[in-house]
């Protein structure tokens, strides 16, 4: 009796095994006709990931009830494989799955390394059974080739950020005020006027021959009758000073330098503001008096009305005798040229602080910080910030010190020396920041870990030196790095933004069109490779976009021209559009090849 329980036992067991077996491979023919789509396809790499959209569509009547179909996807290339997150149907899910279509979607990515730009992406569908992972699988089945890797062809970022060197090279004009008072109602220039200490002190100026643009005189007079009647007065005062001056100049044997002067009269007639500045400061009334008087200024009437009205304000003889003779001048605003050294005078005492033949102190901190950017030569360059960081200490110096050692590093061709270099940079950058935070100082650090292959702490210290304002001389450049950090990031939405207001340079014009390629905006990337090329008219990688660009829109002979210019400019391109998946549909093209030969 146990022997046939057992039997019977078997019988069912492998009537199940058989049923479900059956049942997977009844899923497996059916799955053969499923629809399965890849987008985009080709591949394509954004920032460090590939990241496509796979849809599965499998026929209606597929599943079946407790069954599992998956699939599989994988990405075979140079020998390796990975697998991908699966999409699964369940039976349960799909209650109307013998009459309607289940369908999955779903957004899959991974990692991309750099051997995976050959590569082939493959599902498998395996038809599971839950109760027993009993499983039956299809074969692999091919549904997109290779990653489009354009991505990769932003040019890096790159910019030096020197402090500014705070001396100005322009002619500079240096104000002289010299005043001279008047008797009432009267525009002659007293005696005792020319021989008091102003008096002296111009004439002396004007023995000094300096090199004089213009001298600016404005005449005034006080508001009472005897001076307001007569509307000439304060010309006539402003006249008198210029011929006393035009007097010393003949005395002090100008010639033609006189004639280099331009003589600027200003007569103010009727005019309460130097009254009203006057009265602000004076001491000699009450308030309640003083603002009596403002009132009356600034209230309806004439000239006239509004003086005899002020004579009726207590306190108004003080005001007479105290502020009124001040309003009777003449003052003279003399703008002479600003002495300074010669570029080639400071460009020598510089080289010879650095020779330490000469005392620092030679040169202003700022004269020693434009001498270096007076040369183009690094070493000399690196030898005068380094004694302008020796007089100075500034976080100007050290930063400028740490620039140049960035740009050597830029230009070293040997990998131990430029990642030495770079070290030496930043110690500097570092040591700017300690002294003062400031925006140069970060927005080089983010070059040198650029230049590290750190582009994590890039992107940090390029938000960092944006939150300390730089200057309005660095911040375009400054937008060029972090535009090119955000396009490797792939973020292209930010990326035009940044670039857009960044220093229009062909490499930032270049990174500009490739971001508007990479959104699939094709009329604006070509735009901007144009831009580009017209700055630069050997920056291949330019003409590269905008065959891309082509290519995409369909234009084959634009594509084909722009990529013989490419490949004209810069013949390592020509392996890089063999291999390109950009240009797939061509490599038949009798044109194409002909031009990649």
């Amino acid at each position: 009796m146990t022997q046939m329980r057992n039997l019977l036992s078997a019988v069912t067991l492998l009537s199940v095994f058989l049923l479900s077996g059956c049942s997977l491979n009844q899923m497996v023919k059916k799955a053969k006709d499923q629809q399965l789509t890849v987008e985009p396809n080709p591949l394509e790499l954004h920032g460090d990931s590939v990241r496509f959209t796979m849809s599965a569509t499998l026929p209606a009547k597929t599943l079946k009830k407790g069954k599992e179909y998956i699939v599989k996807p994988y990405y075979v290339y140079n020998g390796k494989e990975i697998e991908l997150q699966n999409l699964v149907f369940r039976a349960e899910d799909y209650p109307n799955a013998d009459t309607e279509q289940p369908r999955i979607s779903r957004t899959l990515s991974f990692y991309y390394e750099e051997d995976m730009r050959r590569g082939e992406l493959f599902v498998q569908g395996v038809a599971r059974n839950p109760e027993n992972n009993k499983t039956k699988e299809t074969d692999r089945m091919k549904v997109a080739e290779g990653v489009v890797t354009t991505s990769r062809l932003a040019q890096e970022g790159y910019y030096p950020s020197y402090s500014a060197h705070g001396y100005n090279n322009q002619e500079e004009l240096e104000p002289t005020m010299i005043g001279f008072f008047f008797e009432q109602g009267r525009s002659n220039l007293r005696p005792s006027e020319t021989r008091s200490d102003r008096g002296t002190y111009m004439r002396n100026f004007i023995a000094e021959k300096n090199v004089t643009r213009t001298v600016s005189i404005t005449g005034t007079h006080s508001p009472e009758g005897t001076e307001r009647i007569n509307t000439n007065l304060s010309r006539d005062r402003a006249a008198a000073i210029e011929s006393f001056y035009r007097q010393n100049m003949k005395r002090y044997d100008y010639k033609g330098m006189a004639d280099s002067i331009n003589f600027i009269l200003k007569p103010v007639v009727l005019d309460w503001a130097p009254f009203s500045a006057a009265l602000q400061e004076y001491q000699g009334i009450d308030a309640s008096a003083k603002q009596q008087m403002q009132d009356i200024i600034n209230g309806s009437g004439t000239f006239e009305e509004k003086e005899d009205r002020l004579q009726q304000v207590p306190g108004y003889r003080r005001v007479f005798n105290d502020i009124y003779p001040l309003l009777r001048t003449a003052k003279a605003e003399i703008l002479t040229v600003k002495e300074k050294k010669t570029d080639a005078e400071i460009a020598t005492l510089a080289r010879q602080i650095a020779d330490g033949t000469v005392s620092a102190d030679t040169l202003s901190n700022e004269e020693l910080a434009y001498a270096a950017s007076l040369t183009p030569n690094l070493q000399e360059r690196e030898r005068i910030y380094a004694a302008a960081g020796k007089k100075s200490n500034s976080y100007q110096a050290q930063n400028n010190l740490g620039t140049v050692y960035l740009e050597q590093a830029r230009q070293a061709t040997n990998e131990s020396q430029r990642t030495q270099l770079l070290e030496r940079a930043a110690t500097q950058f570092e040591q700017s920041n300690r002294t003062q935070q400031n925006a140069e100082a970060q927005a080089n650090l983010a070059v040198v870990y650029l230049m590290q292959g750190n582009r994590q702490r890039a992107y940090e210290a390029i938000q960092a030196a944006e939150r300390l304002n730089p200057s309005e001389l660095n911040r375009p450049g400054l937008q060029g790095v972090k535009g090119y950090l955000e396009m490797r990031n792939g973020r292209y939405d930010d990326a035009i933004r940044t670039l857009s207001q960044a220093e229009e340079t062909a490499e930032n014009l270049y990174n500009l069109g490739l971001a508007y390629l990479l959104k699939r905006d094709y009329q604006n990337a070509l735009t901007r490779f144009n831009e580009a090329t017209q700055k630069n008219n050997r920056l291949a990688r330019a003409y590269y976009g905008a065959s891309i660009a082509n290519s995409r829109l369909g234009n084959e002979s634009a594509a084909f021209t722009a990529l013989e210019q490419a490949v004209k400019l810069d013949p390592e391109l020509k392996r890089s559009a063999l291999e390109d998946l950009e240009f797939s549909n061509y490599q038949e093209n009798e044109r194409f090849r002909n031009t990649l030969r």
